[in-house]
């Protein structure tokens, strides 16, 4: 089986190429997904971070503010550092386990969709990677319209994460997000069709 790993950066486009290649019909895991059903009231990630964070992070119905913790963490290295100490190793595990679970099941390919696979120090989790970039100018732009922040709170939060020049150099496929969706997808597409040729190139 094919591990392939799908990385970027905030507001990069990665949600795009990663959904086509769903529709293409490539099992995905989603570490953003698995990081969500961890913060859930109740499981073991969300009493960890509210006993470290505090109540004040916290929706009235005893839901995470993740607007509000985002907040926090990327005001505070340390603060950032300290969540990431509670999830990553938790994520880990789920995806180590959802990649043995598809390789039974008798997968030829399986992405892992995670924007921090390389920060977190997980490359070796996977046997390709595909990363997708987009221009700093755009992503800036983008990310603070989708977060409704402000252009210096935007750059703030990228500079947080490897730079997308940084991670190109690692990857094996580049899918450059730039211009429009409809190239975005086509490149997802050619990606995929390689990804394909690998598998049966193993097999011969």
């Amino acid at each position: 089986m094919l591990v392939v790993g799908l990385t970027g950066g905030m507001a990069s486009g990665k949600s795009v190429v990663s959904k086509t290649l769903r529709e293409l019909g490539l099992p995905i895991i989603d570490a953003d997904l698995i990081a969500r059903e961890m913060v859930r009231p109740n499981e073991i990630g969300y009493r960890e971070i509210v006993d470290y964070f505090g109540k004040k992070i916290l929706n009235p119905d005893q839901t995470i503010n993740r607007r509000r913790l985002a907040k926090i963490i990327f005001s505070d290295s340390k603060e950032r550092e300290r969540l990431n100490s509670i999830l990553h190793p938790k994520i880990v595990k789920k995806i180590k386990k959802r990649i043995l679970n598809f390789k039974e099941k008798g997968e030829k390919i399986v992405i892992v969709d995670a924007a921090l696979l390389i920060e977190a120090g997980q490359l070796p989790l996977v046997d390709e990677l595909i990363v997708v970039t987009v221009s700093p100018k755009i992503q800036v732009r983008r990310l603070a319209q989708r977060d409704h922040l402000t252009e210096k709170e935007a750059r703030e939060r990228i500079a947080t994460q490897m730079p997308l020049s940084e991670k190109a150099k690692l990857a094996d496929y580049i899918i450059d997000n730039s211009s429009s969706v409809k190239k975005t997808i086509k490149r997802t597409k050619e990606v995929y069709n390689r990804l394909r040729l690998t598998i049966a190139g193993k097999k011969e």
